[in-house]
């Protein structure tokens, strides 16, 4: 079942194959230029070809196609300067047309590819125009209404030169009249005209009296060879009336025969040529649906497959380096949260402990436990009084005493009392931390007697 499958797609493949290479052979018709172009191979920028076929590579080559139908152009030339000074009127008819000759096609394929009818006979009519004042300017008006085949041909001479330069080539040229504002050609017709006409009289004259003298002796031999003639015509007619008769009779039964066999002949072979023709787009139509069908799965359905893929494999790559980065940073700040747990738990471990033995040395009295603590930083208290006046820089005191202290205190002890005034008791200290300042530091006796374990 494998190796059948295999064939199955190498076969599918092969044709496939084949029809693209037979989709890129091109025939050229017989009213066509195949212009081939890209990397040609040859040393001109296109290659030309007319009434073959060629295999056109993709990616290197392209191509397109150049129209042979003639083109008719009409060019109407007015005021056109004669030799002789004198302005025509020369209306014309041009039939143009694309040249199969080799090089006046690599012309064409060079300078009119893509371009439409409309802008091709523009541009031959610029250089019809221009060639016809041309040829006129070198020929008096009696050559030109005169001899009109020299016209013709000095003409179709000098714009051939000119066509074969952007590839066309001249088919026809059709003079319609030619015209003069002066009345010069008009004046030469009519010269002629009477000339003619003077002729013409004098050789009828002529005629006529050869005429009369022949037709008098005519007239007596036809008599005698008409009486003669109509009785073996009369003879002659009627027999051959009989074959014509026959001949016509038969004729028409080989005709109608003929005809029967040939009309059912050519329906037979059109409804054969119908049905092997509607065989042969069927097939085809099903294998180029079948093609498109395995180029649309392998271009759409597998790319989309790949990338579906890719970027899942992405996505999980980013997903777990981020939970690894976001686990790594939580075990950091856990680790470091729990260290400094546990050393804050060790210091107030240790500070619980310590408290706890100096109440237990305090016999159970949390306030005296609180007395030794304060005992114990007293050294701190007292210098943060000192702190407020030290940075007091005194360099020289002058103090004007008038001998007005009371209370046996001069003016200069008033001043230092005053000063120390301003250094912050002890006492408040306590206070604004609320606690109370023992009795014992404040330099007052107790109104009461205290315990002896308290003293």
């Amino acid at each position: 079942m494998p190796s059948i499958t295999l064939l199955l797609i190498l076969v599918a493949v092969i044709f496939v194959t084949l029809a693209a290479i037979l989709r890129r052979y091109r025939r050229c018709p017989s009213d066509k230029i195949l212009v081939i172009y890209g990397k040609t191979g040859r040393k001109s920028s296109a290659r030309c070809i007319h009434g073959g076929a060629a295999f056109i590579w993709p990616v290197f080559q392209d191509y397109a196609y150049l129209d042979l139908k003639p083109i008719s152009i009409e060019c109407n030339l007015q005021n056109a300067l004669s030799k002789q000074n004198i302005r025509v009127d020369v209306p014309c008819r041009f039939t143009v047309g694309i040249s199969t000759e080799p090089e006046v096609m690599t012309n064409a394929a060079e300078r009119l590819l893509g371009l439409s009818t409309d802008s091709i006979q523009s541009i031959a009519t610029d250089i019809l125009f221009g060639q016809l004042r041309l040829v006129i300017a070198t020929m008096d008006i009696e050559e030109i209404n005169a001899d009109r085949d020299k016209f013709l041909a000095s003409v179709s001479a000098n714009v051939e030169a000119e066509l074969r330069k952007i590839g066309l080539k001249l088919i026809n040229v059709n003079v319609t009249d030619i015209r003069d504002e002066s009345g010069y050609i008009e004046a030469l017709g009519k010269e002629a005209a009477a000339k003619a006409i003077n002729d013409a009289k004098k050789s009828v004259a002529e005629q006529n009296r050869y005429g009369e003298t022949g037709k008098a002796m005519a007239d007596k031999d036809t008599r005698v060879n008409v009486a003669a003639a109509d009785a073996d015509a009369v003879k002659g007619e009627n027999n051959a009336k009989i074959e014509i008769a026959n001949s016509d009779a038969l004729r028409r039964q080989k005709t109608a025969e003929a005809t029967r066999l040939a009309v059912a002949a050519e329906k037979v072979q059109a409804a054969k040529a119908l049905e092997e023709a509607y065989q042969s787009e069927r097939d085809a139509e099903l294998a180029r649906a079948e093609r498109e069908q395995a180029t649309q799965k392998a271009n759409i359905v597998v790319a989309a497959e790949i990338d579906k893929q890719k970027k899942i494999i992405e996505a999980e790559a980013e997903a777990e380096q981020i939970r690894r980065k976001a686990k790594g940073e939580a075990d950091a700040i856990f680790a470091k949260m729990d260290a400094q747990a546990r050393g804050m738990l060790e210091i107030l471990t240790k500070q619980a402990d310590g408290f706890k033995s100096m109440v237990n040395a305090a016999e159970g009295d949390a306030q005296k436990a609180v007395l030794m603590m304060i005992a114990d930083k007293l050294p701190e208290l007292v210098k943060t009084q000192v702190e407020a006046v030290k940075g007091i820089n005194i360099d020289k005191v002058t103090v004007w005493d008038t001998g007005n202290g009371t209370d046996g205190k001069t003016a200069t002890s008033n001043f230092i009392s005053g000063m120390m005034k301003s250094v912050p008791p002890l006492e408040d200290l306590f206070k604004m931390a609320g606690m109370e300042l023992p009795s014992y530091l404040k330099g007052k006796a107790d109104e009461q007697p205290q315990p002896e374990a308290e003293k």
